[in-house]
């Protein structure tokens, strides 16, 4: 990056900074008190040749000591800020307007924009939350400048205490300035993927286990571990792009060469963890059409084993209505001699009991014959 031509130290003046000296309604904030501070300033340091020089308490005491470190680079980071912060922030680093309003309302994509001598960047933590089993996802919005690096966070990852202290562990890396640090910011977030790209591996082989299993519950885990892969793919994919931008400025911002090595790093990671989340992606497809055909064949076995149930009761009902009808014909004779009228048809003739069980027996074997032949018996 060059050196800055304007900004805090004279010249001109941001379309911001104007704004915010000629609205009072903006001014007042600016000069209130800062109690608010700690609740959104992690930490705020000043840097000289890659060393820390001071660990100013507010924004305020930050500016003033950057104004007396000309060759020294402010590195602030703030956690869910107040609009009052970064209306600061902004009127003392020429922030551009469009940036520091997506600062504010967050939510943004991932994207890297160059305003001026300023970059700006927005990224797309994530962390593997074991308990739940889920991914979490933050965000992280950068302002780069060429002495002073601003992170706004929102949201639990990542953690820069630790960039912070790997970089003042490398002073020969932190000296390199705010591109250095981007690169730390970068770094961090992406290999902050690599637990995620575990956990996630790990479900999926779960998944695939419950699926054959034939878990009930697998449909809902598929469909809510599909959607956690499209919000990282969203995180993921236009990191590619956005480094592949970075390096392709290296020879017009004469981008030091060890660090160039080093964002050609990042950027591996990054297409290796972004091919990573587009396998899962179609794992989890496959995996769900799978789900599909095994309940659809588990429905089919259901309904065949109900079809077979009920015709073998159909056969059974048939056995029993046959063996009913057989039954019934000498019991309706039977019954008809039962009724003890004295004038009855043949009653008192020798041969009217073996006519009456001849009858029954004819009924019985006719019926018996019919229905053998129909199969009902």
């Amino acid at each position: 990056m060059s050196d800055r031509p304007h900004g805090r130290n004279g010249g001109r003046r941001s379309v911001w900074r104007r704004a915010v000296t000629a609205a009072p309604a903006v001014e007042a904030p600016t000069a209130a008190p800062e109690p608010a501070e700690p609740a959104s300033i992690v930490q705020a340091a000043l840097y000289r040749d890659g060393v820390r020089v001071s660990s100013p308490a507010g924004l305020a005491e930050t500016f003033g000591e950057l104004r007396k470190e000309p060759s020294g680079m402010a590195w602030i980071g703030l956690a869910r800020p107040t609009e009052a912060e970064l209306l600061s922030l902004a009127a003392e680093f020429d922030l551009h307007p469009l940036a520091v309003e997506d600062a504010m309302e967050a939510h943004q994509r991932p994207k890297l924009e160059r305003y001026g001598d300023t970059l700006f960047v927005v990224l797309r933590a994530a962390r593997y939350l074991d308990a739940p089993e889920e991914v979490d996802f933050g965000e992280l919005h950068v302002f780069v400048g060429p002495d002073f690096v601003l992170t706004v966070r929102h949201g639990a990852a990542p953690d820069l205490t630790a960039v912070r202290r790997r970089m003042e562990g490398s002073p020969e890396l932190l000296k390199l300035g705010p591109e250095a640090v981007l690169y730390a910011i970068l770094d961090a977030v992406v290999d902050g993927y690599a637990p995620v790209v575990s956990g996630v591996q790990n479900d999926v082989d779960e998944i695939e286990t419950e699926v054959f299993r034939g878990d009930p519950e697998v449909s809902r885990r598929i469909y809510e571990l599909s959607r956690e892969m499209v919000e990282f793919q969203r995180a993921t994919r236009p990191l590619v792009g956005m480094l592949h931008g970075l390096m392709a400025g290296f020879a017009k911002y004469e981008t030091d060469e060890e660090l160039q090595r080093y964002l050609r790093d990042v950027a591996d990671h990054v297409t290796h963890i972004s091919e990573r989340v587009d396998g899962f992606r179609q794992a989890l497809t496959e995996i769900l059409t799978v789900n599909a055909t095994l309940v659809t064949q588990q429905q089919n076995a259901e309904m065949r084993a109900l079809a077979e149930a009920g015709f073998e009761q159909n056969e059974e009902v048939k056995k029993i209505s046959s063996w009913a009808a057989i039954l019934f014909a000498p019991t309706l004779v039977g019954t008809i001699y039962g009724m003890n009228f004295d004038h009855m048809p043949e009653l008192h003739w020798g041969f009217g009991y073996p006519l009456a069980i001849g009858l029954m027996g004819v009924v019985c074997v006719s019926l018996y014959v019919i229905f053998k032949r129909k199969d009902w018996l």
